[in-house]
């Protein structure tokens, strides 16, 4: 396997004035794969950068080519930097790869080129690339159990256990190994995983993390988190991977199967409010679409008077515009995105840290300055965010400002690829919503319902058995953390 070392002047895509404070959970991983194509490289660099907004960390793409073998290249920083230089794609050759954008939600938090996947193990039978969105329950316990029977670990990362127990597998072939490894973990996984003549694709047995199935022109095949990830190469969109199933890409086709025990499904709601692009399509229903319909929901169950409804860009937007067709509220760009905000030369010190919102978004004062203006966004987390929002909005003349948001109360932290505080760092979990108006400093503030959420997303209501994980609204795991529990680091609902 031949890996390029990391460039000296990598680095983590922090602009300095962000201060680590986004105030928004950090959308997991996009994993992207593809088979029976040449240079199957580049459609892989195209397909994550289409996948970059799930992970700016870092990136990497494996590659297998006859007589080459298996190649890799892992970089810290975005897509665009890293695999768009002829040299770089030169380096991974063949008509198979996969890849996977970064952001840490088991292990350290970037601090070494090795935990940066896919990750790659030679077996008896041969070389396999595992790319895994999600995370894994009980790592931390399997870790153990592993390492106190010989096996070396070589990263931080989860996904490891799903290489060293592969390796345990008395199994005689990858797939058969994987599966031997897969119904030893908890948790969520949506994994792509490349031999030299299979692109592979699992699904954990409740689906938390989304994985799709496309078509390449030319017969070719393509795995990726997300649909937009196939506009981008102009492939077929062909079906969502199941739910516990497992799908093998060769050249004879498609196979398919079921390996582990049926469960609930239980695919994460939060991909509806934030996380995945507006342009994809999940479980049938467009992103963007649902957005739009938790905006009408908000409007029906929070209405309040005033002059201009405006989204908190980007991820404000469609549900902004729902509210606004519902209430007749016009809408408004009150506030506007710097989209070509980059690296600066000035020093990140603390004062200038906290500037970094009015580097990102800038008020539309004409528009604003004495109207009652209604501010719609996806979620509140810390509030860190929200309070300097309103307090532009408020500098530029406005009379009111109301909050609107298009998710249930963040309360509990997330253990299944999404990083999110510890619980008592979240807003939510320590005040009501009153308590929350107040300390944001806003005329009101309301969230979209459980009940609400659920309709937008084609659901009569939420049921007795919840039809999505909504853990990080309700405390409701479908999973148990054990890890987490078993060190003590939460309390479940259940016990509290």
């Amino acid at each position: 396997m031949t890996t390029l070392p990391v460039s000296p002047s990598a680095d983590l895509p922090y602009h300095p004035f962000d201060a680590r404070g986004d105030d928004k959970p950090r959308e997991e991983c996009g994993i992207f794969g593809a088979t029976g194509v040449k240079d199957a490289a580049n459609f892989v660099a195209l397909g994550l950068h289409a996948l970059q907004h799930r992970g700016q960390e870092a990136g990497g793409i494996v590659s297998f080519a006859p007589g080459v073998g298996f190649s890799s290249v892992r970089r810290f920083g975005y897509v665009r930097d890293n695999f768009t230089s002829p040299e770089v794609m030169k380096q991974l050759p063949g008509q198979i790869a996969c890849g996977h954008v970064r952001y840490s939600t088991a292990g350290s938090k970037g601090a070494a080129i090795r935990d940066v996947q896919p990750l790659f193990a030679e077996f008896s039978m041969g070389g396999c690339a595992i790319a895994h969105n999600g995370n894994l329950t009980n790592a931390e316990a399997l870790r153990a159990e592993l390492i106190d029977r010989g096996s070396i670990f070589q990263s931080s990362s989860d996904t490891e256990c799903i290489i060293h127990l592969m390796a345990r597998s008395i199994q005689r072939s990858i797939p058969e190994r994987m599966k031997d490894a897969l119904r030893r973990v908890e948790g969520a996984f949506s994994v792509i995983a490349m031999t030299r003549t299979k692109l592979i694709g699992v699904r954990d047995p409740r689906g938390v993390r989304p994985l799709m199935l496309g078509k390449i022109e030319g017969g070719g095949w393509c795995l990726a988190s997300e649909t937009c990830a196939f506009d981008i190469i102009g492939a077929e969109f062909v079906r969502e991977v199941q739910p516990g199933e497992m799908v093998i890409a060769t050249a004879d086709g498609i196979e398919s199967s079921f390996p582990f025990e049926s469960r609930a499904k239980k695919f994460c709601v939060f991909e509806y409010v934030y996380f995945s692009r507006p342009d994809s399509v999940i479980g049938g229903h467009s992103v963007y679409e649902t957005r739009r319909r938790i905006g009408v929901e908000l409007a029906k169950e929070a209405p309040v008077e005033a002059d201009l409804v405006c989204p908190v860009p980007d991820s404000g937007t469609p549900a902004a515009i729902g509210y606004s067709q519902q209430s007749g509220i016009p809408y408004a760009m009150g506030i506007i995105r710097n989209s070509y905000m980059g690296r600066t030369f000035i020093e990140p010190t603390a004062e200038i840290r906290n500037m970094g919102v009015r580097l990102k978004l800038n008020v539309n004062r004409a528009l604003i300055k004495g109207k009652r203006v209604i501010l719609v966004d996806d979620s509140v987390v810390r509030g860190t965010t929200s309070r300097k929002i309103k307090e532009m909005i408020l500098d530029a003349g406005a009379k009111e400002v109301h909050f609107r948001i298009a998710s249930p109360p963040t309360q509990w932290p997330c253990f299944y690829g999404v990083d999110t505080p510890e619980r008592e760092k979240l807003l939510a979990a320590q005040m009501s919503v009153e308590q929350m108006r107040a300390h944001l400093g806003v005329t009101s503030l309301a969230f979209v319902s459980l009940d609400g959420l659920y309709r937008a997303c084609g659901e009569k209501t939420r049921a007795a058995e919840p039809q999505f994980c909504d853990a990080c609204f309700s405390g409701d795991y479908p999973i148990e953390p054990s890890d987490v529990v078993e060190a003590g680091r939460i309390q479940l609902k259940a016990d509290a």
